[in-house]
């Protein structure tokens, strides 16, 4: 056979085989054109046109030229844009960069350096961020548009680089993107703080997620009836990839958020009938005191899903007996597992209470030593994992990424115990990670902006017991000899050097730290110490 005839016969069969972001959304047309598919405001769209706009903005990206491989930038709250975008440029195969909004913009910029991006797609509030976070880059950015306004918006004089989603695609067809895409193709760049100082670049193929949708949907009883109400933000991994994205792939329905408010998501559930929710610890503590809580009919409510931080026994014990109609999931993982890892079924929330679950369908999962060996059951090890959800790697960072995947096994940083019955139970963070309201924390980061002060001799940042954050960024400081320093110092200090997030919520002062015969110092015997601390 001619060759070229056999490259044609093989990019046929690649099209005609492949299971990317972009078909989900395609086939879920096809079978349910004019089922409810999301709402946002007061906009209503069915899968038929929401697949029509994702076709019109794909069109227009590629004759804007952005075209497959482009890091492409999007910082906004959620919205029906960020839904459209998403699937937009997955479509034509360029690369999606969710940004954290809540980050100041020197991590914004490093982001920007890192991933060398091309384009910037964001919201009014958040484009003149980007546009001062790309002052001093040495690339360019090639294309600017402005989501979630209306083909009528006017640009304002300081944001005259930008287009309008709006305008550009305003006349373009909708039929469906033929671009030629495989399964390994890089969908996402996730950047985490991980536990170093620097945000790292995750890298999910189309195959990563898709792979992680269907464990979803089946460890967590999803189906197409559901109603789900996204209000985390879509920029992290847990609301998009664990709850939009399967709710796509599956055809149910949603309703977005602009923001996690409880007022508005009790209401939301009671006037939508909605019958599933996510929330982080801090969220659902936050519906249970709010005074609405027990004036909504919440009884639509039917699948409840925590993750993203431990949940306190007492707050599960209590959303149970309050919300007697609806079942519980704890989903636990991490970004570079895209990010489903294990989940604790609703029959075992009480018998196996605080266990984050046995290893979901598409993953095996194993606790191993510092040479890894597996351990025997009920000792603590770190938690490693293999399965099709995980990451290509860090970007531009081979060495981290085969530290990562020493092995043949991903490893979480994570340490835990696997009981007889293989369920896992977190037990603390390998590298002293703090997850404070469901985001990443390093402490070593805020030691080193702490360090910045002058009167400070020595440091540690942990995390402490938190009745609303979970855990709570604390600093233990040693003053110089001479210098008195106060708690409102040190926090207004941070406040000028660091994102909100990453703030110590509180700050106590100490003659000296623990220490270990090397000089190491010892930060479980200061979290046993100051665990009580945000009670006084």
């Amino acid at each position: 056979m001619d060759p070229h005839t056999m490259d044609d016969l093989g990019n046929k069969l690649q099209r005609a085989n492949r299971n990317t972001l972009s078909d989900l959304l395609a086939r879920t047309r096809d079978r349910m054109p004019n089922k409810f598919a999301l709402a946002y405001n007061n906009h209503r769209v069915t899968y038929e046109q929401l697949d029509d706009v994702v076709n019109q903005t794909a069109h227009a990206f590629l004759e804007n030229g952005i075209k497959k491989g482009d890091m492409v930038t999007v910082m906004s709250k959620n919205s029906l844009d960020f839904v459209v975008v998403n699937f937009a440029l997955t479509r034509i195969g360029a690369v999606m960069i969710p940004i954290n909004y809540m980050l100041k913009e020197e991590d914004v910029q490093y982001i920007i350096e890192h991933a060398e991006v091309t384009g910037f797609i964001a919201s009014e509030e958040y484009a003149p961020v980007l546009d001062r976070a790309a002052g001093g880059y040495s690339g360019k950015i090639t294309h600017r548009y402005l989501m979630d306004v209306d083909a009528s918006y006017t640009v304002s004089d300081h944001l005259s680089t930008w287009e309008t989603l709006a305008h550009i695609r305003k006349d373009q067809p909708t039929y469906f993107v033929e671009a030629e895409l495989d399964d390994e193709d890089l969908a996402h760049v996730l950047y985490t703080s991980g536990t170093e100082s620097r945000p790292k670049g995750v890298m999910l193929s189309h195959k990563s997620l898709v792979s992680e949708y269907v464990s979803c949907i089946i460890d967590g009883k999803m189906d197409t009836n559901d109603i789900a109400i996204h209000a985390l933000p879509l920029y992290h991994s847990a609301q998009l990839h664990v709850f939009l994205g399967p709710s796509i792939y599956l055809g149910s329905s949603g309703i977005i958020l602009g923001q996690a408010n409880p007022q508005i998501i009790l209401q939301t559930i009671e006037e939508q009938k909605a019958t599933q929710l996510f929330c982080p610890p801090t969220v659902w503590i936050g519906l249970l005191r709010h005074p609405d809580f027990d004036k909504r009919d919440l009884s639509s409510l039917e699948k409840c899903y925590y993750g993203a931080a431990i949940m306190p026994m007492e707050i599960l014990k209590e959303l149970s007996e309050r919300l007697p109609q609806a079942k519980f999931w704890n989903f636990y993982g991490q970004t570079e597992v895209a990010p489903l890892a294990t989940a604790l079924q609703p029959e075992d929330q009480l018998r196996k209470l605080g266990s984050a679950g046995t290893p979901s369908l598409n993953v095996q999962t194993r606790i191993v030593d510092e040479e890894d060996h597996e351990v025997p059951r009920n000792e603590i090890g770190e938690i490693v994992h293999r399965t099709p959800h995980a990451m290509k790697g860090y970007l531009h960072d081979p060495e981290k990424t085969a530290e990562a995947f020493r092995n043949g096994w991903f490893h979480s940083g994570d340490l835990g115990v696997m009981d007889e019955e293989g369920y896992i139970t977190i037990i603390d963070r390998k590298k002293d990670m703090i997850n404070t309201g469901g985001v990443n924390v390093s402490s070593r980061e805020v030691e080193e902006t702490i360090y910045q002060m002058i009167g400070v001799s020595e440091v540690a940042v942990i995390s402490i017991p938190d009745p609303y954050w979970i855990e709570a960024v604390t600093a233990i400081i040693v003053p110089k000899d001479g210098v008195q320093l106060t708690e409102d110092e040190v926090i207004s200090f941070c406040k000028s050097k660091l994102s909100t997030f990453k703030v110590p919520k509180y700050v106590d002062f100490t003659e000296s730290l623990p220490k270990n015969p090397s000089g190491k110092v010892l930060k479980r015997s200061l979290r046993d110490q100051y665990q009580t601390l945000s009670e006084k």
